[in-house]
């Protein structure tokens, strides 16, 4: 596959103004709309920082790098990427999905992705309703998040397992998480609800907004964890979801003052607690890499047997560490 090009202009003399109309007259190869697409994805740097606002007023003398990515494929190839398959009949499958693993191609991302490795193990058989470049895909994990999965492999189970997870407080469905997290909550339990909505700067992530979309997480608090000082520093949380919205139980913890530890996208005014962890903690912490949540508990109604089927995942090996490591100065539950 062909690498991205990259195209550097300067803003001439006279020539400011918005950002994406600048462009459009400077490199007249792209259309404004798509330099605007460009922009909103995050492929456009002004002076060496990257900008998501097509808006942005630019003065003459500055500098604007340009990124289009190579084409990708129309339709992702089947590749024969391991899968951890908890369970699968004809209609459906069950999987522990693994940090650093991206569920669907898109921008960056156009081989290698859970839907690669499930057209690779299921054939023409995997469902087709989420298109050709999200088959079977029912719901989603970030790619650092690790955990249980649902995918369709037919249509009629797309369907009825899509009902399910349209409005998780009238169905059957059950998504439980668990999350460590900086600091810890001074009660046992509680519910967040505040909307969602893409965050107003940076259009890779989400933040609280009013007029989002509507966004519930019950959190309860599994374990307290000491730091050096003897008072709390990380705690446990087992996170239920009454909805599904991108980045949500990280963007929630974020917003109540309890980011996920490693989250390198909400949590990184935190940074500096890692010092008041124990050595072993702040090495388990290192080598995480990744934000430490995992998707331990799905549950949910049988599309076709109408059973209600019920599966469990224990956290992964480097989410297991640091628990132990934390724990090794527990606070009390």
């Amino acid at each position: 596959m062909a690498d991205a090009a990259t195209e550097t202009v300067t803003v001439p003399e006279a020539g400011g103004g918005r950002l994406d109309r600048v462009l459009a007259a400077q490199v007249p190869t792209l259309s404004r709309s798509r330099l605007k697409a460009l922009i909103l994805a995050g492929q456009v740097a002004v002076e060496g920082r990257t900008v998501f606002d097509p808006a942005m007023p630019v003065n003459s003398g500055m500098s604007v790098r340009i990124t289009v990515p190579a084409p990708e494929p129309a339709k992702p190839a089947p590749e024969a990427i391991p899968l951890d398959i908890v369970y699968e009949d004809d209609a459906l499958i069950v999987l522990n999905k693994p940090a650093g693993l991206v569920v669907h191609p898109a921008a960056g991302h156009s081989a290698g992705t859970l839907v690669n490795a499930l057209i690779a193990h299921c054939g023409p058989s995997l469902s087709g309703i989420g298109g050709v470049r999200r088959p079977g895909i029912v719901h989603r994990l970030d790619k650092d998040t690790t955990g249980l999965m649902v995918v369709a492999k037919t249509d009629r189970a797309h369907r009825a397992l899509s009902d399910q997870f349209a409005d998780k407080r009238e169905g059957p469905i059950e998504r439980d998480y668990l999350a460590l997290v900086w600091g810890a909550p001074d009660r046992p339990r509680g519910t967040i609800d505040a909307p969602l909505d893409r965050h107003p700067h940076a259009r890779e992530k989400r933040a609280v907004r009013a007029g989002g979309r509507d966004a519930v997480t019950h959190w309860d608090v599994v374990e307290r964890y000491a730091g050096s000082d003897g008072k709390p520093v990380a705690a446990l949380l087992a996170c239920r979801l009454d909805t599904g919205r991108t980045h949500q139980i990280r963007v929630h913890l974020a917003h109540i003052g309890h980011p996920v530890m490693g989250d390198e996208t909400y949590a990184t005014g935190f940074r500096t607690r890692a010092a008041r962890l124990s050595p072993a903690a702040q090495d388990a912490l290192a080598h995480l890499g990744r934000q430490a949540l995992h998707a331990e508990h799905l549950g949910f109604e049988h599309p076709e047997t109408r059973e209600f089927l019920d599966f469990h995942a224990e956290l992964p090996p480097d989410m297991a560490r640091l628990r132990e490591a934390l724990a090794g100065a527990a606070a009390g539950p």
